[in-house]
């Protein structure tokens, strides 16, 4: 007899469903989960309010004290600087915080914090420092240019009563 020829071995049949492609496609339909979900918009932070330049009287500026969630202000030779990003030094509770809102010309210059180194009288004329020597001069300019390059400056300081004080105030009214 012959030998019978034995029939081809069976094909086996492919199945998608292997590991591999399992992994694939999960990776696929994250990929287009992320793909098409919408995207929320970044919320930016809300801006400062706008800083502007402002004349100052002594009363005018006390308030800014850093009392009552307002910022703080403090004065050196007539310009007014808002120290408002130094609260942990000037505002409630810090070293400096007797000069807040108030013009620090003298005690800068003379290197004292104490409460007699500001102007008593709010509404008198504002210290000229026409008594301090050169050297506490230095000293007082040493802390403008230093305030100059940390803080901006919002204004200017002027005595109660004189003609830019009442140039503010009409144009404040307006």
């Amino acid at each position: 007899m012959a030998d019978a020829v034995s029939p081809p071995p069976a094909t086996e049949v492919a199945t998608i469903a292997t590991p591999i492609n399992l992994i694939l496609i999960t990776l696929f339909m994250v990929l287009l989960y992320y793909r098409l979900t919408p995207k929320t918009a970044a919320t930016l932070p809300t801006p400062p309010a706008p800083t502007v330049f402002k004349t100052f009287t002594p009363p005018d500026l006390e308030p800014y004290n850093g009392r009552n969630n307002m910022p703080v202000y403090l004065a050196v030779r007539g310009r007014v600087f808002d120290v408002t990003p130094g609260r942990n030094f000037y505002g409630p509770g810090g070293p400096y915080a007797n000069f807040a809102g108030r013009d620090a010309s003298r005690g800068l210059a003379c290197g004292s914090f104490d409460e007699d180194m500001l102007t008593k009288d709010l509404n008198g004329p504002l210290d000229t420092l026409s008594d301090l020597g050169e050297e506490e001069m230095e000293a007082m300019r040493g802390w403008e240019e230093r305030f100059s390059e940390k803080y901006l400056v919002v204004g200017r300081l002027v005595p109660v009563g004189s003609d830019e004080a009442q140039e503010a105030t009409q144009a404040e009214k307006l």
